[in-house]
């Protein structure tokens, strides 16, 4: 991934989604070549000279100041997500050299417990190119029960949720509103991507998505970007039926104590109490769970103890 490329098409792509009358500027009807703001309409409302903003626009300028750089989050009305993304963009762009190849994803023995403490509830643990690094059996059973139970453990057939949601049919079927969830990917992706310019891996899975997919491509060219770390969705789940469900994205410690937030995400789905889906999910459970377990749970409703 080119990283002065990727600052330059960020600020290209907002400044392009801004209009003049969006900020306040007349434009007296004069015809305008561009669709959005002009280079040197947004260094004003920055507060830059125009021909700085334009250099740090072509690449050809490092190391803006924070100052410098959150006065084009406000110029460009960013949010926190796009406001820390355009940060590190910058900040990548102004790294010397290459950071080395990133280590194998592996999952810690506290987040192997925590999977398996919450064993009734469907969970997965993705990697930064959501990888998934494991899942209990409801996790399973919810997002990819057409897939090898156990493929997460193996690092050559681990399942990818990205490229899932956009190459695998089962998976698209799966969300009721496809399109938003494809969106999220995409808009987390390109989250982590801003964090990790250099990631070889992150950039081939990008790449593949982009051969294959023509709504990845469109998606991505659009340069949007989304921290999806709670989403409500409705899945149309094979086994239990329409189920919505509140997929919350939470980061472990170690990812916590680093600005980047690197390192593996549990992911898990919950409904809301006494609902349908709350049923439902209860089913899956049960339905996934390992046979002599289910047997065991029968036996003692048939013989309760005293």
């Amino acid at each position: 991934m080119n990283k002065q490329g990727q600052l330059a098409d960020f600020l290209q792509a907002r400044r392009g989604r801004l209009r003049p009358e969006d900020v306040g500027l007349r434009t007296y009807g004069e015809r305008r070549r561009v669709p959005g703001l002009r280079r040197e309409e947004l260094a004003m409302l920055a507060g830059i000279s125009a021909p700085y903003y334009t250099r740090l626009e072509q690449g050809q300028s490092r190391n803006a100041s924070r100052e410098v750089l959150d006065a084009l989050a406000n110029a460009l009305r960013l949010d926190e997500s796009e406001r820390a993304h355009l940060h590190a963009l910058a900040r990548a762009s102004g790294r010397g050299r290459p950071a080395g190849r990133p280590p194998t994803e592996r999952i810690t023995p506290a987040i192997s417990a925590l999977l398996a403490a919450i064993e009734g509830t469907p969970a997965i643990v993705v990697g930064r190119r959501t990888d998934v690094l494991a899942w209990n059996r409801p996790g399973h059973g919810l997002f990819a029960g057409h897939l090898d139970p156990d493929s997460p453990n193996d690092p050559f057939r681990r399942p990818n949720m990205a490229k899932l949601v956009f190459l695998d049919a089962h998976t698209r079927d799966l969300y009721a509103d496809w399109p938003a969830k494809a969106r999220a990917v995409v808009g987390n992706l390109r989250l982590t991507a801003g964090r990790h310019p250099d990631d070889p891996l992150l950039a081939s899975l990008i790449g593949e998505l982009t051969m294959r997919s023509r709504e990845f491509a469109a998606m991505w060219a659009d340069h949007r970007v989304l921290a999806c770390d709670v989403a409500d969705y409705e899945m149309r789940h094979p086994l239990v039926g329409t189920v919505t469900v509140t997929q919350q994205t939470l980061q472990s410690p170690q990812s916590l104590q680093t600005p980047q937030r690197d390192g593996p995400a549990l992911v898990v789905a919950t409904a809301d109490p006494g609902s349908a889906s709350a049923a439902a999910l209860t089913l899956l459970a049960h339905a996934t769970a390992p046979r002599e377990a289910t047997a065991s749970r029968h036996d003692v409703a048939e013989n309760p103890t005293t």
